[in-house]
């Protein structure tokens, strides 16, 4: 798992505080761009129990001069129901995590740590041609990788979906180019669930993003765009249940 060590400002620390009670993985207070490299993370069989020690093992390191006692390291896990195009799929879990706090002159700053995902199949499947015969449906999955920029404070997050079929090469994916950028907007109020460890639920979901056409996909790529109704400028949805939890930096072991 790649981490990005880079960390953006931002201003008005005091709005953190709303954003520790109202906290979502996508929404929150002001605005800021945290750089890091995609990456295809192995799948998660098993979820660690919330606050245990196991959970945070993908806490990146701090920048230098920050007090750790004031930056957190908050992971947050989601299960989306993701729509491109002409297909609608239940994404499988994915965990991301990233650190957050006050940067040594005050301002604000955010530090990717990592993601892990699954493939989830699509409905349908996909059929196209071998040898000039036409091959009945296959499988075809959806897997979503980081896209490079996250922003936990506003909801924006970027995210490439890699496509996987018996039919395909493993370049195939959509947002290759450009990732696929999310402006998430909270469905209601958040929960906390748990104080001890702290454990927070909510809702959100983003319904104005363009979608783009699948890229380096072989000889299908075409039909596989088709198939999806890809690209699609509107109707597209991505909405999703989700918990966070964290933990200051000087309580990590």
């Amino acid at each position: 798992m790649s981490k990005s060590t880079a960390v953006l400002d931002r201003s008005s620390l005091g709005r953190r505080a709303v954003a520790v009670a109202g906290a979502a993985l996508m929404a929150c207070a002001t605005g800021v761009w945290a750089s890091g490299t995609a990456s295809a993370a192995p799948a998660v069989t098993a979820r660690p129990a919330a606050g245990s020690a196991s959970q945070f093992g993908d806490c990146p390191p701090l920048p230098e001069g920050v007090d750790p006692a004031r930056w957190r390291c908050e992971v947050h896990t989601a299960a989306p129901e993701l729509t491109l195009g002409k297909v609608r799929v239940t994404l499988a879990p994915l965990t991301m995590t990233h650190a957050e706090g006050p940067m040594p002159d005050g301002s604000n700053g955010q530090v990717w740590g990592g993601m892990h995902s699954a493939p989830a199949a699509v409905p349908g499947g996909l059929t196209g041609t071998r040898a000039g015969d036409r091959v009945p449906a296959l499988r075809l999955a959806i897997q979503p990788e980081y896209g490079g920029r996250s922003d936990f404070y506003t909801g924006q997050l970027s995210l490439r979906f890699r496509l996987l079929s018996p039919l395909l090469p493993q370049s195939c994916l959509i947002g290759g180019g450009e990732p696929v950028d999310f402006q998430a907007k909270r469905s209601g109020p958040s929960k906390w669930v748990s104080q001890d460890p702290p454990v927070i639920e909510f809702s959100a979901y983003d319904d104005t993003f363009t979608a783009p056409a699948p890229e380096h996909c072989g000889p299908l790529t075409r039909a596989l765009a088709r198939r999806l109704g890809l690209p699609a400028a509107t109707g597209n949805l991505l909405s999703y249940d989700a918990s966070y939890t964290f933990r200051t930096y000087d309580r990590l072991p």
